[in-house]
């Protein structure tokens, strides 16, 4: 299908409106960089990396359309890993867009998507606050299991050999506030990414720590099935060394 920009970015605010983003993505979300009018190849990823980048001026894309900002700080100057991202989209006229946090708080997004993923039954969404995030929901698979669709280990802190009912929440998501919410809606264990340890230790139910990239990444990926687009993976590699 072929749409013009202003088009493809009405729908892109249709799956992840703009409100639902929390503060810290004000200037970071949207529209990053302007191309051309004309979009019919659309590529899709977590993250806008030098590689995805590069890739999507291989493929030819239009538009490529990520999760996380590709830029956190403000640039008074286009230097080191910037002008490896920039350069290819510039090149090729790409626009690039990001979806950060009003697409983790969207229907059928981030989490809501995690939660089928990793087999969450009867699964309720995280809502208390504009801030929470992620879902509790009864498991029907095995932390074994969980591990193997995520494609990653998981760590770890406290007895998870009896939990049925589990939060999972996309991305750095290891806050007091909801972890205490998840309790309130039953669950006996929480999972996220980039636990730290006083959050671990002060924790009423166990934490479970999944890489960053395996929360999220499906989320993208079912999205850009759903529209036709290509994903283009980029998993960081990373190891465990006992």
């Amino acid at each position: 299908m072929i749409m013009h920009k202003d088009a493809f970015i009405d729908l892109l605010e249709k799956i992840a409106p703009p409100m639902l983003a929390e503060d810290f993505d004000e200037g970071r979300i949207g529209l990053i960089v302007d191309g051309t009018d004309r979009i019919e190849k659309v590529g899709c990823a977590l993250d806008a990396t030098p590689y995805v980048c590069e890739r999507a001026a291989e493929e030819r894309f239009d538009a490529l359309v990520v999760h996380h900002p590709a830029f956190w700080n403000a640039m008074h100057g286009v230097t080191g890993r910037n002008v490896d991202i920039l350069r290819p989209l510039l090149r090729n006229n790409i626009n690039l867009y990001a979806m950060h946090t009003n697409f983790d708080h969207a229907q059928g997004g981030i989490n809501d998507v995690l939660a089928q993923e990793i087999g969450l039954n009867d699964w309720v969404r995280m809502e208390k606050t504009p801030a929470s995030i992620g879902v509790v929901g009864t498991m029907s698979k095995s932390f074994a299991e969980i591990s193997h669709i995520l494609g990653c280990g998981l760590r770890v802190w406290g007895d998870v050999s009896d939990v049925t009912k589990l939060a999972v929440a996309g991305g750095s998501a290891f806050d007091p506030e909801l972890i205490l919410e998840a309790v309130s809606l039953g669950a006996e264990a929480y999972m996220a990414s980039e636990l730290k340890y006083n959050i671990a230790r002060e924790s009423p139910i166990p934490c479970i720590e999944a890489t960053h990239y395996a929360l999220e990444a499906p989320g993208m990926r079912v999205l850009a099935k759903t529209h036709g687009w290509e994903f283009i993976e980029d998993i960081p590699v990373t190891s465990i060394i006992q």
